[in-house]
């Protein structure tokens, strides 16, 4: 496991409607050094990434209320450092368009599922600039 050096505690928000994968990804990511919040929906989303400091955002595609798409694109509209806020997106959808959609709608990255927990921690190592 990629272990974050002590004094980068990088924050990252995971977007994703399944408690499951939040904690899988949620688990990965402490383990090498992250601090992890969780959203269940690009709205709560949007009001986490408004109201406090994050790193690196990791978003699901398919959510209800506000899909991941539209979370990203609304965050890449706004102003500061929320529009700049480095974007995993990992979804399972996996046509080339879905990439292309990512892509537009402001993701740094785009990962299919089911992804390995050293990809998702390489990822957010690598956006966070934190130390691999």
């Amino acid at each position: 496991m990629v272990e974050v050096g002590a004094s980068a505690k990088a924050r990252v928000l995971v977007v994703d409607d399944s408690s499951l994968v939040r904690l899988y990804y949620r688990s990965a990511l402490e383990q090498a050094g992250f601090r992890v919040e969780q959203a269940i929906n690009g709205i709560e989303a949007m009001e986490r990434v408004l109201s406090q400091p994050f790193d690196l955002v990791i978003v699901d595609v398919n959510m209800p209320r506000m899909d991941g798409f539209t979370f990203l694109s609304t965050l890449r509209r706004g102003t500061g450092d929320v529009a700049t806020l480095p974007a995993l997106m990992i979804s399972t959808e996996s046509e080339m368009h879905d990439f292309a959609a990512a892509t537009a709608a402001g993701a740094n990255f785009y990962l299919v599922k089911p992804v390995a927990e050293a990809d998702i921690v390489r990822h957010a190592c690598v956006l966070t600039g934190a130390a691999s």
